[in-house]
Formats: C-alpha cells, structure tokens, sequence
C-alpha cells in the first residue's frame, strides 16, 4: 500500500477526516480541505525545501560510496579560499561505503564536490569537511539526487525534482533531506480558495532529517533518544499564531514537522515567540498541546515517532483504529500517499 508515485493532481489525493471528539471517520478528497475546516482557523505550513543531497560516486579503487548531507545547507558556515574558489565546512551525513572509512578518508563526487570524513558514529552517521567549488546549491543541483524515503523503490527521476517538493517551499530555506510531506496535497489554487474562504496561513521553518523515518526501538517510549532538527518561528508568524490563540481560532498543523516546530520553541523557551534553534521535543500520550489544535498529516510508519506523536493527540485506539480503517479502504501511504485531517 505503499505510494511509489504521487497522485497525479496535488489535491486530488483522498483524505480521511478524524473527528477526535466523537472518534467518527470520513471519507473526503483533499480539495475539499476549505469545506471541512473550523471556522477562522489558521493553518501554519513547514516551507523548508528539500534539497538534492543523495551523491552517489566511486572511490578510487571503483567501490560504491554513498553520502546523504544532512547539515542544511542554509546553515552551513563555509571558508572560502579565494585563490581557488573552494569552499569548505564542517558537516554531517550518512556515508555508506564497503568498508568503514577512516578519518581523513576522501570521497570526490564529481569535479566540484568532495567529502572527507572526521569521525564515524552509529549507523552509518559520519562528521566530515564538505568541500565545494562554485555555488553549492548549484552544484548540488547538477549532482544531487532527490533524497526519496528508502520504502519507495525505485531510482528518483526528474519528475521527483517537483513533486517531492511542497509549492510554498522557499529557496532561502533550502536544507531538508525529506519532504513535509502533508503540504505536498496543497496547490497554488487552493491556497488561493483558502485564503479567500477567510483561513489563514502562517509558515513556520523545519529543517526534516531523516531521523523522522527512524522507529523507536525502546519498550519503554520514555527511554526513546529524539533526533535533533532546527527550527524557526518568525516574529510575524509568532503574532498570527498568538492572536489566533487570543481570538479562540483552532491553529491547525500542517504536518508533524510544523506542529513539531509550534510545540518545540514552547517546550524550549517556556512560552511562545520568535525562535530559531535545535529542539529535540518527543511528543507521546500523556502530552498536553500547548498551541496545535488539529492537524493535516499523511499515514506514518508503524512503531514510528510520528505515529506516536498522533496518538498524543487524537488517542491510541482511535489512530490504530483510523489506520485499520485505511487499510480496509486501500488508501495509500507514507510520503506520496492519501492525507487525514484530524480535527
């Protein structure tokens, strides 16, 4: 049931439609998003971009090498040499080769991009010296693949280079090894027809690594290690959301990341405003919500954080139960799959 491609119109997509309070489902289609939304709610959207940061090369005895960037490159803090216009930075990825690399090790993936390790954590997590010349999102952009999860299997094409993109995604914010994948349903239309509908729409910046994919491998969700992503809150952002909290207006997530990002800079300041920095937040049962009311969001990996964080919100039985509910009507899932919205 796993979607390897996305429905051919964005918000052509299905969408099941969790009523918390009653523990009902329904059965919509995304494009019907304005009719079944709270009156006056805001939407607050991740418009991080996903950048193609899957290198594929060859070490030089004619081995694989594999590198996934996942510092954003909107935060790297580079050194540029000015008599041979490289540029450098410290950076972290995961770097899949034969055998295990040994600091100072060099991967060179093309004329222009080089890696070369520093040190070797768990799973394949490596500390390296990113080098390039030129501009890297440009050189990325010639050589990169588009990081597509590892359950869809097959080769990224160019078609992905869209799709796997959300239409509000900004290029100052480029930086994110996975998509946010519930605002990959919204279109330039219908964010038009919501905005006229009198819904607003704030965004709010999460760099997505793939430490979103990863399952909690813990009996005990206390002991679970949470990854680290960096996020924003804007000043404007920050005054929408607060007066719509002020106007009594259900402030509604798109997607795990953005409600991640609106609960995170609480759970790290201690109240909600302008942030920008790392949060670590998990969100299980027993969570109180501080600021997200509802969410739009697409169906996760079993045994995953972001399963876990829906069952905080709407309940266990009722998110097993609207995911045996899904199955039993073929709807498709993970990154290019069908969205609910759970109210």
């Amino acid at each position: 049931m796993i979607a390897e491609r996305p429905c051919a119109v964005r918000d052509a997509c299905r969408l099941m439609v969790l009523d918390r309070a009653a523990g009902a489902v329904s059965h919509r289609v995304f494009s019907e998003l304005p009719d079944l939304l709270p009156e006056g709610a805001l939407l607050v959207a991740n418009n991080t971009k996903v950048a193609p940061v899957r290198l594929l090369g060859r070490r030089p005895t004619g081995g694989a090498v594999e590198f996934l960037l996942l510092t954003p490159v909107a935060l790297l803090t580079p050194e540029t040499d000015p008599a041979t216009g490289w540029s450098s930075a410290p950076a972290a990825g995961l770097l899949r080769v034969s055998r295990p690399p040994r600091p100072g090790d060099r991967f060179v993936f093309g004329p222009d991009l080089a890696v070369t390790a520093v040190s070797r954590g768990a799973f394949g997590h490596t500390e390296v010296t990113l080098a390039w010349r030129g501009s890297l999102p440009d050189v990325l952009a010639r050589i990169g693949h588009v990081p597509l999860p590892p359950y869809i299997r097959r080769p990224d094409d160019a078609a992905d280079r869209a799709t796997y993109q959300t239409v509000y995604a900004r290029d100052d914010k480029l930086g994110s090894a996975a998509a946010p994948t519930a605002g990959l349903h919204f279109t330039e239309e219908l964010l038009e027809t919501l905005g006229a509908r009198g819904f607003g729409f704030a965004a709010v910046t999460c760099h997505v690594g793939v430490g979103t994919f990863s399952p909690v491998r813990v009996p005990d969700l206390r002991d679970h290690a949470m990854h680290q992503e960096w996020i924003e809150i804007s000043p404007e952002t920050a005054s929408a959301v607060s007066q719509a909290k002020r106007d009594g207006r259900p402030v509604i997530a798109v997607g795990t990341t953005a409600a991640r990002t609106l609960e995170g800079v609480v759970r790290e300041t201690g109240s909600f405003a302008a942030f920008a920095g790392q949060t670590d937040i998990f969100i299980r049962p027993g969570y109180r919500f501080a600021v997200v009311d509802g969410m739009v969001t697409n169906f996760h990996l079993p045994g995953s954080s972001l399963v876990i964080m829906l069952a905080a919100l709407a309940g266990r039985e009722r998110i097993l139960s609207a995911y045996g509910q899904a199955i039993a009507s073929g709807y498709r899932f993970f990154s290019y799959g069908d969205a609910m919205l759970v109210l």
